[in-house]
């Protein structure tokens, strides 16, 4: 749990500062589960560029609650959590020094999301939490005003939690709950699930994944973990401290990220996965007599493949229904071996392009086809789908058929060209395992939105 806050001051000597408003909305890194709001009378006077900055006035502040009249609530909010703030060293320095004048020692662990934003964000002209917002299309309003800036940060906060591929803040999160000496149960942790597409991690007690899988239901899939019999399973259950997740919305986000993070994390029980099963590739090449020829050989690096898969089985189950949709020569497409004419010819379900009874040209319009549908290594593409939520749309983005990320923007956000795109971009890197997972949902899913460009 996070409590993510925004404070603003009277401004004045280092350490005898008062707070004049405060905002803190508690995030369980998914939605705000709590909110609290207030104007505080600070009982010493705002300076005047304070007063310009934020708007807020001595004669706003004299009915307003004085911090000690606020600061149950303050703690009953923030109990438990990580406190996120941009430039956290201000604000919870802040909120440290009005405790402290009441006696009382407030202490709690901090994220900074200027620190974050620097890691996962890189290059950036500024890192202030209005430019940084504009810039990242996050909407502000009222800023210099606690509400708005606590929002726009939690705004923030949840683009970082994206961007972070190697879950370390998640698993900072998990060492605070054993710490606190918390372990749920297993059915605790699946009832705190969604049922919702999207990823999940399994974590040990010290906050290390140990498996992440995709579900489009996270809760009905965790559970399957939990009450399997199978080895891997039984081990899960035996290992696992607490289950973390992001929702995807869409089921594209949810491979690539799966697919990507078990690379990076390389997780004990997705060994499997860690590395490339596409051991089996489609390759095209011209014979003397000019048709276009598709061949399934062993992956080679040094070959452009049209596409790939798992096993030599996959390999020819696929291409015996492709070869039968897009009309085409078994002979030519590797699945019959005959001297002369294939035997689809003898039955007459192949018009004789193996023994030329029809030119080169007309057949390989047909493989041109097959070509178009199954590869997009000279497209420029955003692939838009359903959001986490209502409001929410996402968008994977291929350039010059290179794999670049992903984003969530929000419905009133137009993402119509790659340029806007890369600044909310979730950056991840073009591989084979991306290329094929793209290229088989986008053949599951024909009535995607796609953006051309």
């Amino acid at each position: 749990m996070y409590a993510i806050l925004d404070i603003e001051t009277t401004g004045g000597q280092f350490n005898e500062e008062g707070i004049t408003e405060i905002a803190i909305y508690r995030y369980d890194g998914h939605e705000i589960v709590d909110q609290f709001i207030s104007l505080v009378n600070p009982e010493i006077p705002i300076q005047p560029f304070v007063v310009k900055l934020t708007g807020i006035s001595n004669a706003m502040l004299q009915s307003a609650p004085k911090f000690f009249e606020v600061a149950k609530r303050i703690i009953e909010i923030t109990e438990g959590c990580i406190i996120v703030a941009h430039n956290t060293v201000f604000d919870y320095r802040v909120l440290r020094l009005e405790f402290k004048r009441l006696g009382y020692d407030f202490q709690a662990q901090t994220l900074d999301t200027v620190e974050l934003a620097q890691k996962l964000i890189p290059d950036m002209p500024s890192y202030s939490l209005g430019k940084l917002s504009r810039a990242l299309g996050i909407p502000v309003a009222d800023r210099h005003r606690a509400s708005g800036d606590a929002m726009a940060t939690v705004k923030l906060f949840k683009m970082l939690l994206d961007k972070d591929v190697e879950k370390t803040i998640i698993s900072t999160f998990i060492k605070t709950e054993v710490e606190k000496g918390i372990a749920p149960k297993l059915l605790d942790i699946v009832d705190k699930l969604p049922s919702r597409c999207g990823i999940y991690y399994v974590h040990r007690e010290d906050g290390k994944i140990i498996y992440i899988g995709k579900s489009r239901n996270i809760k009905k899939r965790v559970n399957q973990h939990f009450t399997g019999n199978q080895t891997k399973s039984k081990k899960i259950q035996l290992e696992v401290f607490d289950v973390t997740y992001e929702e995807t919305g869409s089921e594209l986000i949810a491979l690539l990220k799966e697919s990507q993070e078990v690379k990076v994390n390389k997780p004990k029980y997705n060994r499997a996965q860690s590395k490339t099963n596409l051991q089996w590739a489609l390759y095209q090449q011209t014979d003397k007599n000019g048709y276009i020829n598709l061949v399934l050989d062993k992956y080679d690096r040094n070959r452009q493949e049209i596409t790939a898969f798992n096993s030599i089985i996959e390999a020819k189950t696929t291409m015996h229904r492709l070869t039968q949709r897009y009309e085409l020569c078994p002979k030519l497409t590797g699945l019959d071996d005959a001297k002369t004419n294939c035997q689809s010819y003898t039955v007459k379900t192949c018009d004789g392009a193996c023994i030329g009874e029809i030119s080169a040209d007309v057949y390989n319009l047909r493989v041109q086809a097959f070509l178009n549908d199954y590869t997009f290594t000279s497209e420029n593409m955003i692939i838009l789908d359903r959001g986490r939520n209502v409001g929410e749309r996402s968008a994977v983005l291929i350039e010059n058929g290179i794999y670049k990320g992903y984003a969530f923007f929000d419905l009133n956000y137009q993402v119509l060209n790659s340029k806007v795109l890369h600044k909310i971009l979730v950056p991840m890197p073009h591989n084979r395992d991306t290329t094929a997972i793209i290229r088989m949902h986008l053949r599951r899913n024909p009535k995607l939105k796609i953006v051309n460009f």
